[in-house]
């Protein structure tokens, strides 16, 4: 009788430490894409630095400008300049995940208060995983026309 116990303790003390060493999830994903939210809205550059891949590349609107991580992180870590101006808000809504082996996809819209209205924007974002950690290796947004709200 104690032999299964201990093996089914053993099988679910694996599984617990397993999932907590996969960033890969939709749960800590969702979480983690929040805290990206929130680390441009208050310019955490020391956050920005751990999150993105040296890699990172940043395609905003229509191309109008690119960031890399070495800019977006120096934009952040400038308090005249901002991660991303002077935005009162951001906020997310109809947040998808799909997840691919390594590599995860997280898309949805956001809305960003930067004055006099709010900008929406669609946004897709893709996550790796390496060495047990997620970092942010791309982000995409577009501007949503007025009339497609």
């Amino acid at each position: 009788m104690k032999k299964p116990f201990i093996t089914l303790s053993l099988l679910f003390a694996f599984f617990i430490a397993h999932s907590q060493e996969n960033c890969l999830t939709k749960e800590n994903l969702l979480k983690l894409d929040l805290q990206w939210e929130q680390a441009l809205l208050v310019s955490d550059a020391d956050f920005l630095s751990k999150l993105l891949a040296d890699e990172f590349i940043w395609i905003h609107n229509h191309n109008s400008m690119t960031d890399s991580k070495e800019a977006l992180v120096k934009r952040a870590a400038d308090p005249n300049r901002k991660a991303t101006g002077d935005t009162k808000s951001r906020i997310s809504r109809d947040v998808t995940v799909a997840i691919q082996g390594s590599t995860a996809v997280v898309t949805g819209i956001t809305v960003v208060d930067r004055g006099p209205t709010p900008t929406t924007y669609h946004f897709m974002r893709t996550y790796a995983r390496k060495d047990r950690k997620c970092y942010l290796l791309g982000n995409h947004t577009m501007a949503v026309p007025e009339d497609e709200k």
